[in-house]
């Protein structure tokens, strides 16, 4: 019930589209704001999710983070966002060896209720808020496409079947803002740092750029279906850098038999996505990153080919497919098409992953832009 009400009120394409002036207008600011700081060193990785972590929520409950409040409050939250998806992927010798739950051995679970109320208070806040806005009936300052003012309505209206309530709204948007934040802008961030890597991928990319969008423009998404290159870029990174190496964890609900080994009803199963897309024998030249094997390719993100789905498969395939391509191809190309990039004196580009349940890179990428368009008033 609560993946149909993502899909369908949040994550659909119509909702998208209604909200293409939140994503564009969340990509002008920090376009702005880089522009802003010429010759200076620009965390890719930070800016990426504190611009990601408006746009999500934006449409959750129509409140952004703004002015200097911006750099300290969107740290913190990557901070929490990080920290939680650490503790997510760690392995829990409780869940093994369920008697040794009670003596919590490694204190994962103290550590994650010390995070917890940290989000929960954030998430009191905004519904608190939307509730004194429903009491006033004063919709002026409300946006009428906010999910949480959805989420409120789908609980007072009540569900004999599936009732919604208020923990499943704390929750949900929980895992809106750690399923959409630190995914998306990890994925963008290693993207970026490959093609920089690769001077040539970097002016194939931009001078696709340059003819379908033009010096003397700006990005738009509706330029994004114009540019194949862009697409490969986006897929070639995520077949090298899959967001989540090891998918979501399976848990069969009856024994099964898979390749000939035995699969035990309620085994917790992991699929490592990052290795499949590094086999040699599926893979010409894995471990190079190459756009090009992407172009007129039969590879796409529906899961129906297991040689490549970063986004999983079947019926707990990622919900949120469409507004991650969306994201990271409107991003991506407006970084590339604002400004050229560099690394700071006597740095070397590093590709090292840390590996965890949300794959990143174990050193942010620090780059120094300097603006390409021919007119100043395009960064504004």
């Amino acid at each position: 019930m609560l993946r149909k009400v993502c899909v369908l009120k949040m994550l659909s394409n119509s909702t998208l589209d209604s909200v293409y002036e939140l994503r564009r207008r969340e990509v002008r600011n920090i376009i702005a704001y880089i522009y802003s700081k010429p010759g200076s060193p620009i965390n890719v990785g930070e800016q990426t999710f504190l611009t990601i972590l408006n746009v999500v929520t934006s449409m959750l409950w129509g409140g952004t983070v703004q002015g200097e409040e911006r750099g300290s409050l969107g740290a913190e939250f990557r901070r929490v966002v990080a920290d939680m998806t650490e503790l997510l992927g760690a392995p829990n010798i409780s869940d093994f060896f369920p008697a040794l739950a009670r003596f919590d051995l490694q204190g994962l679970v103290k550590k994650m209720s010390g995070l917890a109320p940290k989000f929960d208070q954030i998430f009191d806040r905004m519904i608190e808020k939307q509730l004194s806005i429903d009491a006033l009936g004063d919709r002026a300052g409300a946006s009428s496409k906010d999910f949480l003012q959805f989420l409120l309505k789908v609980k007072d209206e009540g569900d004999v079947k599936t009732p919604l309530t208020m923990t499943h709204i704390k929750a949900l948007l929980m895992d809106m803002v750690v399923g959409g934040s630190d995914t998306s802008s990890n994925a963008i961030e290693f993207a970026f740092a490959e093609v920089m890597n690769k001077p040539e991928v970097m002016r194939k990319a931009q001078d696709e750029l340059d003819r379908v969008v033009g010096k003397d423009n700006i990005v738009e998404e509706s330029h994004i279906h114009k540019l194949p290159y862009l697409h490969a870029i986006m897929k070639e990174s995520l077949r090298l850098h899959p967001v989540l190496p090891l998918l979501i964890p399976h848990c069969p609900s009856e024994t099964c038999t898979i390749g000939g080994f035995s699969v035990p009803k309620g085994a917790r199963v992991f699929i490592n996505v990052w290795a499949v897309h590094r086999d040699p024998s599926i893979w010409e030249n894995p471990l190079e990153f190459k756009p090009e094997r992407f172009l007129n390719s039969k590879f796409d993100y529906s899961g129906s080919d297991f040689n490549y789905f970063p986004f999983g498969s079947g019926r707990r395939i990622c919900a949120g497919i469409a507004m991650a391509e969306r994201m990271f191809l409107y991003f991506l190309a407006t970084l590339l098409h604002s400004f050229d990039w560099k690394l700071p004196e006597g740095k070397q580009m590093d590709l090292t992953e840390k590996f965890g349940i949300v794959l990143k890179l174990k050193n942010p990428l620090v780059a120094i832009p300097t603006p390409r368009l021919s007119n100043p008033a395009l960064y504004a």
